[in-house]
């Protein structure tokens, strides 16, 4: 913030308030300044104003919807400013962590992967507005009321209008090469082409980065793809398997078969670059990559299709995010933020066609004719309508837990990957050391009791 904005800000008792909290000066912000919806006296005098956290979207025409055509016209119908902030992806949990630590903030906070487990005694339970928004809309999607459930402490830890699928993107032509029906449908397909696709100068591009969060929810899914996971059904944690060696073994014959180094530093961009640069023969990502793709190089574009993940001999079911937002306990107005949030999941289809398909609805009957809109235009975005059947939640096949996000936090997976794909460990030995690091997490959690 520099001297003109600081000395704007603090003209008002409200501009007071956004120098304590942040909000409203749009800090971290692809946009430098926040969004302000719309203005509104209200009655008796009190406070009319909504305060949201997004995050930044992938697809920016999201933002200026939101911004534009959702916050702006729902704060003038209900007579309230609403200020949206946006911040990049990773940064919103420092800036959930500076807000609960001064007891001050946004009204509606968007998390992005889901840390909204970690915040439970900050946040009040969504389950009114849950089911509210079931009475107009449907059930939830399974792995959705997975993430924002607490099944130990009964809370819903959140609200979500809608959840991310993860997807192969694979150059047609390169994969052709290789023989009509190459295809990674499988582990064992990408096993087995990785070699070839490198020779050819267009190696794989799995992320093993530790900076990379896409990296540990592709890893996960590997390890669900041999029938491991972080913890079992029943949140125990059970990283420690001939399972998980067996994944660990995997990648690492991946890896070294057709992977070049720089895999290994990859932050949550590099896969995106990797593609869009013409080198890389598949990434997993969701669509915002290849949407990209066709707004920079169309003729690239034409050459990248999608598939599920690749499976595994327990299949591909693999996590991604589920868009999570909160209210906290010392929200200004949770009477408006609750209606905001279930007047957004009512506005599913919105959300789906101006995110140009990237999220997906929470409430499946909030849009009944899915399968048909995704299928509109080039037909690339079809199989989204199946999406659900490859997908799951972060603490598959448990809930999304406290331990399992702050496992997800610190990288201990992608690190156990990554390890044994450096030769720094056995597979074995990177799993034991892995569930040496996460039993302290999981300890913790549950002498809080919220696992």
């Amino acid at each position: 913030m520099d001297r003109r904005d600081f000395l704007r800000l603090a003209g008002s008792a409200a501009g007071l308030a956004a120098v304590g909290t942040g909000a409203g000066c749009g800090s971290g912000s692809k946009k430098r300044d926040a969004t302000a919806s719309t203005t509104g006296s209200g009655p008796g005098g009190g406070e009319r104003t909504l305060r949201v956290l997004q995050w930044s979207h992938f697809v920016p025409a999201y933002d200026a919807w939101f911004d534009n055509e959702f916050a702006r016209p729902w704060g003038e119908k209900h007579d309230v400013e609403v200020v949206v902030d946006h911040v990049p992806f990773n940064e919103v949990t420092a800036r959930a962590d500076t807000e609960v630590a001064r007891g001050v903030g946004h009204d509606i906070f968007g998390f992005v992967w889901t840390a909204a487990a970690r915040f439970e005694d900050h946040t009040i339970d969504h389950r009114e507005i849950v089911e509210e928004a079931q009475g107009k809309l449907g059930s939830l999607q399974p792995l959705v009321e997975r993430t924002i459930f607490n099944p130990r402490t009964k809370k819903y830890l959140g609200f979500s209008e809608s959840w991310v699928p993860n997807l192969a993107h694979y150059r047609v032509d390169l994969w052709d090469s290789l023989g009509a029906r190459a295809r990674p449908h499988t582990w064992d397909d990408v096993l087995r082409a990785g070699p070839r696709l490198k020779a050819l100068g267009n190696p794989l591009g799995f992320s093993l980065g530790e900076a990379d969060p896409d990296a540990t929810v592709a890893l996960m899914g590997v390890m669900h793809a041999f029938g491991s996971s972080v913890q079992n059904e029943g949140g125990t944690l059970a990283i420690d398997t001939p399972a998980t060696v067996e994944a660990v073994k995997l990648m690492t014959a991946v890896y070294k078969g057709g992977m070049n180094p720089e895999v290994l530093t990859w932050d949550g961009t590099s896969n995106n670059r990797f593609l869009a640069g013409g080198t890389g023969s598949i990434i997993l990502n969701p669509v915002s990559a290849v949407r990209a793709i066709e707004k920079q190089d169309p003729e690239l574009a034409s050459k990248v299709e999608l598939l599920p993940v690749p499976a595994g001999p327990a299949g591909n079911q693999s996590p991604y995010f589920v868009g999570t937002s909160v209210i906290w306990k010392f929200s200004r107005n949770p009477e408006l933020a609750k209606q905001f949030l279930v007047d957004l999941a009512v506005q599913s289809r919105d959300v789906l066609t101006q995110s140009e398909f990237y999220n997906l609805p929470s409430f499946p009957a909030a849009v009944p004719d899915l399968r048909e809109a995704v299928a509109a235009g080039t037909g690339r975005y079809r199989l989204l309508a199946d999406a659900a059947n490859w997908t799951t939640n972060l603490g598959h096949p448990g809930p999304t837990s406290a331990a399992v996000e702050e496992i997800f936090e610190q990288a201990i997976v992608t690190n156990m990957f990554a390890a044994a794909a450096r030769g720094e460990l056995s597979a074995e030995d990177a799993v034991k050391r892995a569930q040496a690091q996460a039993a302290p997490i999981f300890d913790s959690w549950r002498e809080r009791g919220k696992i």
